[in-house]
């Protein structure tokens, strides 16, 4: 099944029959619409990532047991060209989503708990924070007369904000304990601070759940090659979880100095000839890779 989501409306198709159905994106429609695919003997659920329209049909299908995933809408659009569907509407577009569920099965989705949730929200609200406030910090450099002012005024009220976030956050985990045990499995891990923590426990549940190589793909940190005949082209990263990678990037940062793993691991790929760039998106990946370990035995770091 392919769920084509609109601010309003939900457009399903099922793979193989010409007609599809539509529904209200409301919880009165989201409710309609899961108590008939209950009734239904549906392998997978296919929706596409929208920007958050998406947010409660995927969540009540999710607690309602449902088998759904969640696709990233380039992969989508490419695969409806490779299909030759040229055009775009929104009966096309389910149909297209329930062609490459057929297709492509992908993996389902991992229902997050509700503290995984708001733990999410609040790390999307702080970035979000940070990044306006490094957008007004640069504007305050060229600023004149009364805007001065104005903008020391919300960079103040927007430090008050991140400060309040961060105290919501600790308090969230003091209301469970077996979160915060895993928090000070990641934390002790030299280079990983509570942000990096709380972004990898609210935005990656899979943590500790998967393998080396899938929890590198979910993160957007495994090379990804690109040869051709006798030509071995450079290999990059693509895709995965900009969130997490963000808070990868700044603990791997610190991790190569702090980190005695890390440290001899990046200057050995230094000494080889590897960019800083592609010696620190290995890091990335390596302290990612220790994390899951660390998180599936649940042993907190032990000095080499």
């Amino acid at each position: 099944m392919g769920i084509d989501v609109s601010k309003d409306e939900l457009e399903v198709a099922i793979w193989q029959e010409e007609t599809t159905e539509q529904y209200a994106n409301t919880k009165k429609g989201i409710k309609k619409l899961i108590a008939e695919i209950s009734q239904q003997p549906i392998a997978l659920i296919v929706v596409e990532a929208t920007g958050g329209y998406e947010y409660q049909v995927v969540f009540q299908m999710l607690q309602a047991e449902l088998p759904v995933a969640l696709i990233n809408p380039t992969r989508i659009r490419r695969f409806a060209q490779a299909s030759g569907k040229m055009a775009k509407t929104d009966k096309l577009d389910a149909q297209v989503l329930a062609h490459y569920g057929q297709a492509m099965r992908p993996e389902v989705r991992v229902l997050k708990s509700e503290l995984e949730d708001q733990l999410s929200l609040k790390i999307t609200r702080r970035r979000q924070l940070i990044g306006m406030m490094t957008a007004e910090k640069n504007r305050l450099g060229m600023a004149r007369g009364s805007n001065v002012e104005s903008i020391k005024r919300h960079l103040e009220w927007m430090g008050n904000e991140l400060d309040l976030l961060e105290t919501e956050m600790l308090e969230l985990l003091q209301e469970h304990p077996s979160y915060q045990k895993k928090i000070d499995t990641l934390v002790s891990v030299p280079g990983v601070g509570p942000v990096t923590a709380l972004t990898l426990i609210a935005q990656m549940p899979e943590l500790g759940l998967v393998n080396r190589q899938e929890i590198a793909a979910l993160a957007g940190v495994a090379p990804l090659n690109r040869d051709s005949g006798k030509r071995r082209g450079r290999r990059h990263t693509f895709g995965g979880r900009s969130g997490v990678r963000s808070a990868l990037y700044m603990a791997a940062l610190s991790a190569t100095k702090h980190n005695p793993v890390i440290k001899a691991f990046y200057e050995r790929l230094l000494a080889n000839g590897k960019e800083k760039k592609v010696a620190l998106t290995a890091c990335m990946r390596k302290l990612l890779v220790i994390l899951n370990a660390m998180t599936r035995d649940q042993q907190a770091w032990i000095c080499p």
